[in-house]
């Protein structure tokens, strides 16, 4: 195999990953890439949903970047993280109709054709699945491990545990597995409610011996500061939710240190 993934010296390569879409992953690697940065790692964030790019529209980034003189691309700069994904290349709105050899193309591109240098730790938003993408970072990657992410409910841990199991048998670490839209606080009655059920994901992080790193509720805040592209640990960095993030990173920072 060539050597394309050379990433300019960087340490810990962290795939968020979820066998099932819509359950929180780009969330999740949003803020636990920004409360990583608040436990002094220099922080690159690569967008890998090819077909569904977030992170431009998670961190307010509508610009595209610039050009190196040896012809990479320079990340773009965004509270303190180096950041690239397809959505700084192509209208948002425009539907990429590309086979698997294109996607891996595209793949190749923003990891070995883009000015990393300065990140110690590089996380990795994963598409839905266990399909080109995940296979070929698995076997072309140093990974430092992958976090999954799932909601409570079985339909979704069936994909979780694919997922679980898929980078196991290509030999990957799994760090964790973070519980999203746990529960759900209700404004009026103030009261708990476990909506997707409740704790299959620790479950299931026991069944594997693998580490729970945090449960996050719903929250209604937390959907503005996506959609307003404001990060909780940095729109809100004492709240509750950016304090179960801290949480999540610590663990993550002490398993990779």
């Amino acid at each position: 195999m060539d050597d394309f993934y050379d990433l300019d010296g960087v340490k810990n390569i962290i795939p968020v990953a979820s066998a099932k879409g819509g359950v929180g992953k780009s969330t999740t690697a949003i803020n636990i890439a920004t409360a990583l940065n608040q436990l002094n790692h220099n922080i690159g964030i690569l967008d890998a949903d090819i077909y569904g790019p977030s992170i431009p529209k998670m961190l307010g980034i509508n610009e595209k970047p610039k050009i190196s003189e040896d012809k990479r691309f320079i990340p773009i700069e965004k509270f303190n993280m180096k950041c690239m994904s397809i959505g700084f290349l192509v209208d948002q709105k425009t539907p990429l109709i590309w086979r698997g050899p294109m996607i891996i193309k595209a793949l190749k591109q923003m990891l070995h054709g883009v000015v990393w240098a300065g990140v110690d730790t590089l996380l990795i938003d994963l598409p839905p699945g266990t399909g080109d993408v995940q296979l070929t970072l698995s076997q072309k990657v140093n990974i430092s491990g992958v976090v999954i992410v799932s909601t409570p409910q079985e339909l979704a841990l069936i994909d979780a545990i694919k997922g679980i199991n898929m980078f196991k048998r290509v030999n990957v670490p799994v760090l964790g597995i973070v519980e999203n839209m746990s529960y759900f606080i209700c404004d009026s009655c103030n009261k708990r409610h476990e909506i997707f059920s409740y704790g299959g994901a620790k479950k299931e992080s026991e069944k594997f011996k693998t580490m729970f790193l945090g449960e996050i509720p719903i929250n209604k805040t937390l959907r503005i500061q996506s959609d307003e592209g404001k990060p909780a640990c940095i729109d809100t960095p004492d709240g509750e939710i950016a304090n179960i993030y801290l949480s999540i990173a610590q663990k993550i920072h002490e398993k990779i240190n």
